[in-house]
């Protein structure tokens, strides 16, 4: 999967993140929020992550990576990109670089859905879509809307707030072409009925079975009190 890469230097030296890349797969997905930090054992690059509510055995809050490479070979090779770009970037003074793509196709990718329908909750499934078999994203909402269900893309919280007091989020990653938004929207939507399908089918048996059970359950019953 061909990618280009944007890193943009932060300009504060006392922090240890020294840059933010911005990753496109082909011309169609955007990756935002790829930090470069500096570490005691060298530089290292750090993917986009969520806040859960788990936490670790210092009862320090556990972050999950909204997205990531899922191959050694895709992995080495992202990381090495930007952190090339960022080697050059501190060497020449600049403090934004580009590496292009050589050929910017639309990537092949497979979605995956897990219902998640709660009493009090417009959330109704979650979904993870792989890029050609190299990069995942995950925790994207399925959600209830008021006249249609719809799609949010894993997003942050902005210092900003809206018109109406409310804070402002931003999505850490999303198609960025009408054509890919409707064809991965699309795909995702299509996946979620086919599940709902699928559990409608798989209650719908369990309830058969245990109607059969208890009808069993009666007739052995009844056949004992006559004998």
């Amino acid at each position: 999967m061909e990618y280009s890469i944007q890193l943009n230097m932060v300009n504060k030296p006392e922090k240890s993140v020294k840059a933010f890349a911005t990753v496109v797969f082909g011309d169609s997905f955007k990756i935002t929020n790829v930090a470069v930090f500096e570490g005691s054992k060298g530089n290292f690059v750090s993917m986009p992550s969520f806040r859960t509510k788990e936490r670790d055995e210092y009862n320090n809050p556990v972050y999950r990576d909204v997205c990531n490479p899922i191959t050694k070979e895709f992995r080495e090779r992202l990381y090495g990109d930007i952190l090339d770009l960022y080697d050059e970037m501190d060497e020449s003074g600049k403090t934004e670089l580009t590496m292009e793509a050589d050929d910017a196709e639309e990537p092949e990718f497979t979605v995956k859905v897990t219902l998640f329908e709660r009493e009090g909750s417009n959330l109704l499934g979650l979904a993870r879509v792989c890029f050609d078999e190299s990069f995942v994203v995950g925790n994207i909402s399925i959600l209830r809307g008021k006249e249609e269900d719809f799609i949010a893309m894993p997003s942050y919280k902005t210092r900003g707030t809206g018109k109406d007091g409310k804070p402002r989020y931003r999505d850490v990653c999303f198609p960025i072409t009408k054509e890919f938004r409707e064809k991965l929207y699309g795909s995702i939507m299509e996946t979620y009925q086919e599940e709902k399908r699928l559990e409608a089918e798989k209650n719908k048996e369990q309830a058969e079975s245990k109607k059969e059970s208890r009808a069993g359950t009666g007739r052995e019953e009844w056949r004992k009190a006559f004998r």
